[in-house]
């Protein structure tokens, strides 16, 4: 089973939860923001994907799930459970592996251009992909690289785009995720005091999902794909291992 980690409402997985069910793939979605409760056992856990949100990593005080998820994600850490942090949940994950998160250089909102590094051309998560991709952000901070870890994708604006730590940890920066509706709602909540920019915005990230859909798309459910196989060969070597506990599978 994949857990699924929510922080506000309208910040879900979108195109990953379709992926994930077309595929007849188990997951479970919990919203932090909505009083869910993390488990407190990992064992049926196959893997986590942690989304994003409006709030920043150090803003404990003003959202106390912020600091038991700090401690889950480092136990997840040292369990070496697969793990997929998306925006703020790759900030999450920097903080919990001892990397600072701080201001990117550039406030990113809307559609950017990253580059994998030859570290990203390599790793299984970015297999079969262009080495160049156009993707979806909505981000003013930027994690740094924790000790050991690998930059996987950059870019000018935000030079720190994707990174693995540990095995099968990664971190994304940029959005995989997204639908028009995840656009739209985005738009109508977090610019909602810029009328000029709600309108002129939404209008021009909506156009051009549109125009790139098929190839985002493409581009998204590959890195899934992978990410998903990256899964399947932990539990099997886990398998192999003779691991007690080890969860009955994906399906």
């Amino acid at each position: 089973m994949i857990l699924i980690i929510k922080h506000i409402g309208i910040e879900g997985p979108a195109l990953l939860g379709d992926y994930l069910q077309e595929r007849g793939i188990r997951s479970q979605v919990i919203d932090l923001g909505a009083g869910d409760a993390l488990p407190l056992d990992s064992k049926a856990v196959d893997a986590v994907v942690v989304l994003g949100g409006p709030m920043n990593v150090d803003e404990e005080d003003r959202y106390p799930f912020l600091k038991p998820e700090n401690i889950f994600i480092q136990n997840i850490l040292k369990k070496r459970i697969p793990f997929l942090g998306i925006c703020l949940g790759s900030q999450l994950l920097a903080k919990a592996a001892g990397a600072k998160v701080v201001k990117s250089p550039a406030k990113e909102v809307g559609w950017f251009d990253i580059q994998l590094t030859d570290a990203g051309k390599r790793d299984p998560f970015f297999n079969a992909l262009a080495p160049e991709l156009r993707v979806y952000q909505w981000h003013e901070d930027m994690f740094m690289i924790p000790a050991g870890g690998e930059l996987l994708a950059t870019a000018p604006g935000c030079p720190h785009q994707a990174f693995r730590v540990g095995e099968n940890a990664y971190g994304l920066q940029f959005h995989c995720e997204i639908t028009d509706r995840s656009i739209t709602e985005w738009c109508d909540e977090y610019l909602k005091n810029h009328p000029r920019d709600l309108r002129i915005k939404k209008a021009g990230m909506l156009e051009e999902y549109r125009l790139k859909k098929a190839e985002y798309f493409k581009a998204a459910r590959q890195m899934f794909g992978n990410f998903v196989k990256i899964i399947e060969s932990k539990r099997n070597l886990a398998a192999g291992s003779g691991a007690q506990g080890v969860p009955g599978g994906l399906r």
